[in-house]
């Protein structure tokens, strides 16, 4: 039986690298029998998480009326998260940063999810391995704290063309990570 994967996606740039990764991974998930949803925060108006502690109290996940509440029913549906993003100064770009922190909102009201699985897909402009550590690491202990298995991170360096990733094996590895999900 498949899975319900929500791919969450970070950049302002349409059709740009990342989103090429993420759909090349959603293209060997479905070959493998999983359905899909991508979801592009950029093209989404997400506010900051203020601490209200009120998630879920007024008839939906975030009192803060934006489209968070919309991502949310797809968050509680989902069996696997999947983050693809582009690098931006060492982290997450602020349009998807805000979706994550708003996970929060499951937290405080103690509403369980599905998700037991996660990944990453990133792609950036520099070539040191070193600089990608803090996405992958924040990556991580998210996943860690979230009891959610890792099933991998692929990171494709040294792309700052929007077409650069065809020039390089990151679509047919994220392909083939799409395929591996059981």
């Amino acid at each position: 039986m498949g899975k319900n994967i929500l791919v969450l996606t970070g950049s302002p740039r349409k059709n740009g690298n990342s989103d090429k990764l993420a759909d090349a991974f959603i293209s060997g998930a479905q070959q493998a029998g999983h359905t899909t949803v991508k979801y592009s925060t950029a093209d989404k108006t997400i506010k900051g998480c203020i601490d209200c502690q009120t998630c879920f109290k007024h008839g939906t996940a975030c009192s803060i009326p934006d489209d968070f509440n919309t991502l949310a029913p797809l968050i509680e549906q989902a069996d696997m998260l999947v983050l693809a993003t582009p690098l931006y100064c060492f982290s997450f770009p602020m349009q998807l940063k805000a979706a994550i922190d708003k996970f929060y909102a499951f937290l405080i009201s103690q509403t369980p999810l599905k998700i037991k699985e996660s990944a990453l897909l990133v792609t950036g402009g520099s070539k040191d391995k070193a600089e990608y550590e803090g996405i992958v690491q924040s990556y991580q202990l998210m996943s860690k704290f979230m009891q959610w298995t890792d099933q991998g991170v692929i990171v494709v360096m040294g792309l700052h063309g929007k077409d650069e990733i065809l020039a390089t094996d990151g679509l047919s590895r994220a392909e083939n990570f799409g395929k591996s999900i059981v």
